[in-house]
């Protein structure tokens, strides 16, 4: 059975927002999975190429929605449990000089900039709403609708890729990663929020 039969769930027009949602949440591990969904569908589609995108984006910004706001939640205190104190050193420094521009180059940076801790620790510092997300939605767009671009014009190409045998064979292999960092990313999730229960008892 083809990658096309196995993943048939996602290669539609609201598989694009599904995925982009998953992309940025906290417990979903498939590095440039959303990327190569949204080159394959816009060089699958001569017609409505540029939808994609757009729906990536908003399945994008939904996921970090999601994140930021379970930043919001834990505060900047509870950040020690999800982000190495390292990286949040790091985070806190860029959030507070740079703003909004340090958000839009997280935006748009692909694997393997961390994107979900630093999304999470903007909801923690509360930074502002509609700077965060009007600039997290331009720059997601940006990047989303480059890839795009690019598969409309080399459409062709692209299709013979990754209709490959060893192409949609390497696709099982990250789907494999996916599965094992997705179990792990919900185990390290499901003990940091246990850890102030068993502190207290």
């Amino acid at each position: 059975m083809g990658v096309r039969h196995a993943l048939g769930f996602f290669l539609t027009w609201w598989g694009a927002y599904l995925l982009g949602a998953l992309d940025a949440t906290m417990l979903f591990f498939l590095p440039f999975g959303i990327d190569a969904l949204v080159i394959y569908l816009a060089a699958r589609d001569n017609l409505f190429f540029w939808l994609y995108p757009i729906l990536a984006t908003a399945g994008s910004v939904t996921g970090a929605a999601v994140t930021y706001w379970i930043g919001h939640k834990i505060g900047e205190m509870g950040l020690e449990r999800f982000v190495p104190a390292r990286r949040l050193e790091r985070f806190r420094t860029r959030v507070q000089k740079q703003g909004a521009v340090a958000m839009a180059f997280a935006a748009v940076l692909p694997p393997p900039f961390p994107l979900t801790p630093f999304v999470l620790t903007c909801g923690a510092l509360e930074v502002g709403r509609w700077i965060f997300f009007g600039t997290f939605a331009a720059m997601r767009f940006v990047r989303f609708g480059g890839e795009a671009a690019l598969a409309r014009v080399y459409g062709r190409g692209v299709l013979r890729v990754i209709e490959s045998d060893p192409f949609q064979t390497a696709i099982i292999g990250f789907i494999v990663i996916a599965i094992i960092g997705t179990a792990i990313s919900g185990t390290m999730l499901w003990r940091s929020t246990r850890q102030p229960r068993l502190s207290h008892a």
